[in-house]
């Protein structure tokens, strides 16, 4: 439940650029966070290597590979439907085609898919990808492949994404894997590992990269990027064993922001996801110090409770969020924070929704990520508690904590009339081809009208009009980052 999922990519398909020679056909589709879509990229830079081109049309297809989550139980169903639709297709049109299931149900529900319910030929999990040439070549022989091992070191810092459908504006680059706070709610650590942080050289040089093809824009990506911590390898939790010269040497993630911002000082960089109790005033320092590091923070609380915020085993109280809010507040006024909140955790009272209510009060976020409580599988939840609150109560609960927010989104929204905004545009706007839409530092997505202006353009647009979501402007002239 720390990463944010966005609904309009759920089953996305991934379409890269075709390689000449390359005579076998990829279909993979992508559920889940921005992790995954991420690691799908990776995927197919493997197995574009491998000699597969990517296709859109399933029964062309010779592998068929979903990226799937573990986090909420609708993408578990939604991606046993496509695994019936692939073995379907494969039954009707392609008896040679292979299905294959990556990522963290891959690395949950490796027996089920594979042995009992035989509905994929591949079974390979976040930190395997590159065994995938092996597994594809036990497959070719008619075996069952799998390699759910959780690697200590894994990080794919060598191996470059390939992101040619992308907007060629933005781009995310993966900077931690795994992690190690072990929310009962979250199933994560035990998809995804331990947390392991990637070499800072190679971050570098995959920004360098990026920026010499265009973007404009980066988002450091992991589970939870505070905690990233390089001392030379290793796990973070062995860094108290680290030499004396390795500690000395270390980056940690205020340091990495630093790092970007200066050596790119045209680039914009954003970061998702934090974690409060991992988040300290020296990040908060680097993103006041730079103007290229956009004014937001997603910073994920679940609950307002310091009740249930222990039974989640969240290793922050209500009193030391607020303290961080307060700095956050303090050295950047106008930065914009969004939420996750978790309703109807098991022994939630209505004193401790109440608890939630007014944390949300306290905070007025710019928009969240609001989810009722539904048991994953695998989790410590699952296993010690009694998902105890009925569902009519969570879904109310559930739909005060959206109206709230949808009310303290249409108050941040309105704190932007009149002023004038740095907007990075992105794409067209959805509702008209007269318009671009960008988003500001803040992240919060702005419309204006196209003019002259073009994807990749930073321009300086006046906030006249807006809705609970989206600012609307006009432009007045490129911004000095152009």
């Amino acid at each position: 439940m720390e990463k944010i999922i966005d609904e309009n990519k759920q089953g996305e398909t991934l379409v890269l650029n075709q390689k000449d020679g390359n005579t076998r056909k990829l279909f993979i589709e992508s559920y889940g966070c921005q992790m995954n879509f991420s690691d799908s990229e990776i995927v197919a830079s493997i197995l574009t290597e491998q000699g597969y081109n990517t296709t859109q049309n399933l029964e062309d297809a010779d592998l068929v590979l979903v990226n799937t989550c573990s986090i909420r139980d609708k993408a578990e169903q939604t991606v046993r439907k496509r695994l019936e639709k692939y073995n379907a297709v494969k039954k009707s049109h392609n008896p040679g085609m292979k299905v294959g299931v990556l990522g963290c149900m891959a690395e949950r529900l490796k027996t089920k898919f594979l042995e009992e319910e035989k509905i994929v030929d591949l079974v390979v999990g976040p930190d395997a990808y590159k065994d995938l040439p092996n597994l594809l070549a036990e497959v070719e022989e008619g075996r069952d492949a799998i390699n759910v091992i959780l690697s200590k070191e894994e990080t794919y810092g060598d191996i470059a994404p390939v992101r040619l459908n992308t907007n060629g504006v933005t781009a995310f680059v993966s900077i931690t894997r795994g992690c190690d706070n072990m929310c009962t709610f979250c199933v994560v650590p035990f998809t995804r590992g331990r947390e392991r942080s990637r070499d800072p050289q190679s971050i570098m040089e995959e920004i360098t990269d990026l920026w010499n093809r265009g973007f404009k824009e980066v988002t450091l990506l992991g589970q939870n990027v505070d905690s990233f911590l390089w001392y030379g390898g290793g796990l973070k939790k062995d860094f108290e064993k680290a030499s004396d010269i390795q500690k000395a040497t270390a980056v940690n993630f205020a340091k990495l922001l630093d790092m970007c911002a200066t050596a790119f000082p045209k680039m914009r960089f954003r970061f998702s996801t934090s974690n409060p109790q991992d988040m300290t005033l020296d990040v908060i320092e680097s993103m006041a110090k730079h103007r290229n590091i956009c004014k937001y923070i997603h910073l994920p609380v679940q609950s307002g409770s310091n009740r249930i915020l222990k039974e989640m085993n969240r290793q922050h109280t209500r009193e030391e969020y607020f303290e961080l809010i307060d700095n956050i507040k303090r050295l950047i006024p106008d930065c914009a924070i969004s939420q996750d909140m978790i309703s109807g955790f098991p022994t939630e009272t209505e004193e401790d929704h109440q608890d939630t209510l007014s944390l949300m009060e306290y905070v007025k976020y710019d928009f969240g990520f609001m989810f009722a409580y539904s048991e994953r599988p695998g989790t410590l939840a699952e296993r010690k508690m009694d998902d105890d609150i009925p569902e009519d109560t969570k879904k109310r609960r559930l739909q005060e904590i959206i109206e709230l927010q949808q009310e303290h989104s249409f108050y941040r929204t309105k704190e932007h009339l009149g002023k004038v905004e740095e907007v990075l545009v992105e794409k067209l706007s959805k509702r008209s081809n007269e318009h671009w839409s960008g988003r500001n530092s803040q992240n919060t997505v702005v419309v204006f009208p196209k003019g002259d202006y073009k994807p990749g353009d930073f321009v300086n647009v006046k906030i006249t009009d807006c809705t609970s979501t989206t600012l609307i402007g006009e432009a007045v002239g490129y911004s000095e980052n152009n």
